[in-house]
């Protein structure tokens, strides 16, 4: 069986108030679809984060509905799942419904969930749709008192979908996750609240290939058969050097597994520029003219009046400027910016505590706050 594995499309994103709907469609409609088409895919999978949030606007509803439906007219399967972005209930509407046209959708994580069966010249091949979920959800599904870690939350789910599976049979795995050893960067939303989101690589160890999405770099994850597909597209500056494309797997009679990544361009880059204002302004030779996302660093020591406008006659979608510090300090200050834009909801509740109440929290008390933001984040979600 052939077919496409694909992750993250963030449908809907807006990035620096630029919307980049129109920019994904035009990649899905002229680069993704003809891909399908070409590969004579079998199959497409996504792994999750379809949209970039719980609501996501109507043109990219609207343009996932056409994307499916030019999928169908080629008589493509296609199977996906709900990320941590997406709305669980709203992404899994019409899951009963939509298996008779080839769609096949896991929204929420369910007990005693079933695999998808395909079937190609060598018989059924297995999909067990994991869709995101968080650890609290799962502890309720199964009726647990004790916390679970993600790890164990994620091996429950599929051990338990792997008991419809027949020992031996070729199957698929398509999980949103963050597995121990990824690489992350900068665009991705974290998992956690206060601890551990890593997921263990050997729970994916049984399928035949682990079709896997939340991570935006394309790469394995613990095994050769175990791979990140990457997202849509860059989503961030940090992601400039990245490729972006798609994952073409091949399971063959007996379950091997042969892949191979192909790069998709969207019509903009992301790209980051660096130098002095008017030299940035004013030299083509070594800054052309570009209709790329850019993000720009100043060297100049000082504020430079009306550079967004001034600069965006030369590069229209320039997005960001950064510029250096102003003379007589004030480093130490980013710096505390900095750190607290890197802490999570428990690590920012602690440290009011603790200048509320001069004494650290105790761990049943985390528990508790852990357990409160996680609810409100599930909600968030859902409305």
């Amino acid at each position: 069986m052939r077919f496409i594995h694909t992750a993250d499309w963030h449908l809907g994103r807006s990035f620096h108030n630029a919307v980049l709907t129109g920019d994904q469609e035009k990649l899905l409609k002229n680069e993704f679809l003809p891909l399908v088409r070409e590969e004579k895919a079998e199959a497409v999978i996504i792994a999750g984060d379809i949209y970039d949030r719980g609501v996501p606007p109507v043109e990219a509803v609207a343009l996932f509905d056409e994307v499916l439906s030019r999928l169908q007219e080629l008589g493509v399967p296609v199977l996906y799942i709900a990320g941590n972005h997406d709305s669980a209930l709203r992404l899994g509407f019409g899951s009963r419904l939509l298996p008779k046209a080839g769609i096949y959708v896991r929204g929420a994580a369910s007990r005693g969930n079933q695999p998808v069966v395909l079937e190609d010249k060598h018989g059924p091949v297995y999909f067990a749709l994991l869709p995101y979920a968080e650890s609290l959800q799962v502890r309720r599904l199964f009726g647990l008192e004790e916390t679970l870690s993600f790890d164990s939350a994620s091996r429950m789910l599929a051990e338990d979908i792997c008991r419809s599976i027949p020992k031996g049979a070729r199957s698929v795995a398509v999980a949103h996750a963050f597995l121990a050893g990824g690489q992350a960067g900068d665009s991705e939303r974290p998992l956690s609240v206060g601890g551990s989101a890593n997921v263990s690589p050997g729970i994916f160890k049984p399928f035949s290939y682990a079709a896997l999405g939340h991570l935006h770099g394309p790469q394995k994850a613990g095994a050769e058969t175990i791979i990140y597909s990457g997202s849509l597209m860059k989503y961030s500056f940090g992601e400039e050097g990245q490729k972006k494309g798609a994952e073409i797997v091949e399971l063959d009679a007996l379950g091997r597994v042969t892949h191979s990544f192909v790069e998709l361009t969207p019509p903009r880059d992301m790209r980051r520029l660096k130098g002095a204002f008017a030299e940035i302004l004013g030299n083509r030779e070594k800054y052309p003219a570009s209709d790329d996302y850019l993000e720009i660093e100043l060297t100049d020591i000082g504020m430079v009046p009306n550079a967004m406008a001034r600069l965006q006659d030369v590069f229209p979608h320039a997005l960001s400027i950064r510029q250096a510090p102003l003379a007589g300090g004030g480093e130490a200050d980013v710096s505390s910016r900095q750190e607290i834009l890197h802490k999570d909801e428990l690590e920012l509740f602690a440290d009011f505590y603790r200048e509320a109440y001069a004494e650290e929290m105790s761990e049943e008390q985390k528990d508790i706050v852990r357990e409160c933001i996680s609810d409100v984040l599930q909600e968030e979600r859902e409305c």
